[in-house]
């Protein structure tokens, strides 16, 4: 549960986001574009379409987060072990 914690709280953190924020806007763009630019084209995008969209920018955010989160942890607790800070 503490894991979790600490990976909602650093969706927050300062530190992380610019990394997942830029993250999101490539892949996001590139997954947009795959999934969603024929129907951009077309005229077809709906409520629907609109709501996948979100998520996809947002996944690769999170997915971001989580690999700076996990590697910052690792280094701590690393750190932690052999004696360094």
């Amino acid at each position: 549960m503490r894991d979790i914690k600490g990976y909602i709280i650093s969706l927050f953190d300062a530190e992380l986001i610019p990394t997942g924020l830029k993250t999101a806007l490539f892949v996001g763009t590139l997954l947009f574009l795959i999934n969603h630019g024929a129907a951009l084209l077309r005229r077809e995008m709906n409520q629907e379409r609109w709501v996948s969209v979100v998520l996809t920018y947002v996944m690769p955010y999170l997915v971001s987060v989580y690999g700076q989160y996990s590697y910052r942890r690792k280094i701590s607790n690393h750190s932690a072990r052999s004696g360094k800070h």
